[in-house]
């Protein structure tokens, strides 16, 4: 069934953008193509008419991947900037990869934006409404995200094969993430076994 939605599901990719015209058309080829290669995924669609930021927190956090898909649109949305804090959050605690999609934008103008850039235009106006502080933390996970190994589509490309890229990058971090976990039960062993050591010298010293 086509991105459903329980409690009880733990979506491994989750989908931040902004905009109809981006959901209905690359983001659309993006899922089809996520569901053609077994790869899970959300985005907010699923979620209830009228639930609060709150409850897409959680999903973020369910998540093991996110893909920012940054867009000239982007900056307009204070969810998805919102949510973009989250995102980066929980990549500094190590609990989520994040890959930035630059669809159409310049890396530069979305980690510093500007007047000089439509995405630095409407990150300006939306700014004017909010505190510093939460402009600050915006600015803050613009720049971190940005700093992060991303995928740039220019005007010119072909959707197609940079849909099959991000697939490809997905499927490669999937992997990594993967052999991390198979190790992780190793290394607490490794770290048991150590400290059993320890102990027994320290026993012939008492």
């Amino acid at each position: 069934m086509r991105n459903a939605v329980s409690p009880f599901n733990v979506h491994q990719v989750f989908l931040n953008f902004r905009g109809e015209e981006l959901r209905y058309n690359f983001v659309s080829h993006l899922t089809d193509a996520f569901e053609r290669q077994g790869i899970k995924f959300f985005i907010d669609k699923n979620e209830q008419r009228g639930e609060d930021l709150k409850h897409i927190f959680v999903r973020i956090k369910e998540s093991r991947i996110a893909l920012a898909i940054f867009s000239p649109s982007y900056a307009e949305s204070k969810w998805c900037m919102d949510e973009l804090v989250m995102m980066n959050n929980l990549a500094d605690h190590g609990k989520l990869r994040v890959i930035p999609i630059f669809y159409k934008v310049d890396a530069d103008d979305v980690r510093k934006p500007t007047l000089d850039s439509e995405f630095g235009r409407n990150f300006q106006k939306l700014a004017e409404d909010f505190s510093k502080h939460q402009v600050k933390k915006w600015k803050k996970a613009l720049k971190r995200i940005c700093d992060k190994m991303g995928l740039p589509l220019e005007e010119k490309s072909s959707e197609s094969d940079f849909v099959d890229e991000i697939v490809k990058g997905v499927k490669k971090l999937e992997d990594a993430i993967g052999l991390e976990e198979e190790e992780k039960p190793f290394s607490r062993e490794k770290i048991k076994r150590k400290a059993r050591n320890l102990n027994k010298r320290l026993r012939r010293y008492i």
